[in-house]
């Protein structure tokens, strides 16, 4: 099932955390070098993907993510340096737009442990934040990085605690009581860090992904070396993405224009490889409600909602 952002080039595509049918699809115009961009609310029928709502902004929109306390309730990550919060019972525009980023904002990520209800947003000004939500300035500042900051994405497990990969090759594990310094620096690949994801099954392992083409786990107690790696990909890794049904399954989307779905506990990792894109494909998910179906979005103007073979219900 596809539908198309006209003149809108996919970044960054997220199921909703409350109802299986309802995604957000983050878009740029002319590829995010210029131009606006939109949001968009589509659902996934057994007829089809369908348009519910579409939110513009005046900037590229690089990445979003659903909150984790209100069904209605998403934040984007904007080229102007903003994070905009977007209620969907009032569609006129962003409920609030929080600038304090001096570059490109990147990536963001709702907090997943229901004690605390934070955004993080990671920026090409070399620093990540923290909000809450509900006020109108950032409460921490998170700074060592070297180079642009590509995500920060939060332990599902561990409370004050997220990663956080950039251009200087690392990844780094932070508390947020302590952002005067992270808790774990750790030289990830021998290129840019482009993404990073928490296993949902293991406190200690994240999953990198890397400009050198390669996806690499780590076990955060012992970080010295890789406990896995994943080659296959012919270009960069834009996105990796832990499954939520299966301890040892993980997805990836490439410049290499496919998706890859990976088990890292077998001789031959590499389940199934998906070209079903033109061209680079940025953003990926896998459905929190629907064991095995996934959606991807590329610069190709393309929403993809499928289930791969592999990942098919038996």
């Amino acid at each position: 099932m596809s539908f198309r952002t006209p003149q809108r080039h996919g970044y960054a595509v997220e199921f909703s955390p409350y109802y299986p049918q309802l995604l957000a699809c983050a878009t740029c115009q002319y590829y995010g070098i210029a131009g606006s961009g939109s949001l968009y609310l589509l659902e996934s029928l057994p007829q089809g993907v369908r348009p519910v709502q579409k939110f513009d902004w005046n900037d590229g929109l690089f990445d979003v993510t659903w909150s984790e306390n209100n069904e209605h309730v998403l934040v984007t990550a904007s080229g102007d340096g903003s994070i905009q919060i977007w209620d969907t019972a009032q569609p006129k525009g962003p409920i609030k737009s929080l600038r304090e980023h001096t570059k490109e904002v990147y990536g963001v990520d709702w907090s997943l442990t229901r004690g605390e209800q934070f955004v993080l947003s990671a920026s090409w000004d070399q620093s990540v934040k923290l909000w809450d939500p509900t006020g109108d300035k950032s409460i921490a500042t998170f700074l060592g990085h070297q180079h642009v900051v590509y995500s920060a994405i939060w332990s599902p497990h561990i409370p004050c605690c997220f990663a956080s990969t950039s251009g200087d090759h690392t990844l780094r594990v932070w508390d947020t009581r302590n952002p005067q310094i992270s808790k774990l620096v750790l030289t990830a690949h021998d290129a840019e860090v482009l993404s990073c994801d928490w296993c949902k099954y293991d406190d200690n392992i994240i999953v990198s992904g890397s400009v050198d083409s390669t996806i690499r786990g780590w076990d955060i107690r012992r970080p010295q070396s890789p406990i896995f790696q994943l080659d296959g990909h012919k270009y960069a890794v834009k996105r990796v993405k832990c499954y939520p049904f299966e301890r040892n399954v993980v997805g990836s989307s490439s410049y290499d224009f496919s998706v890859k779905i990976w088990d890292f506990s077998q001789p031959q990792p590499c389940l199934e490889t998906i070209e079903h894109h033109s061209e680079f494909v940025y953003g990926f998910d896998f459905n929190l409600h629907v064991p095995g179906q996934v959606a991807d979005c590329s610069w190709d103007e393309w929403v993809r909602v499928y289930t791969p073979k592999c990942l098919t219900p038996t």
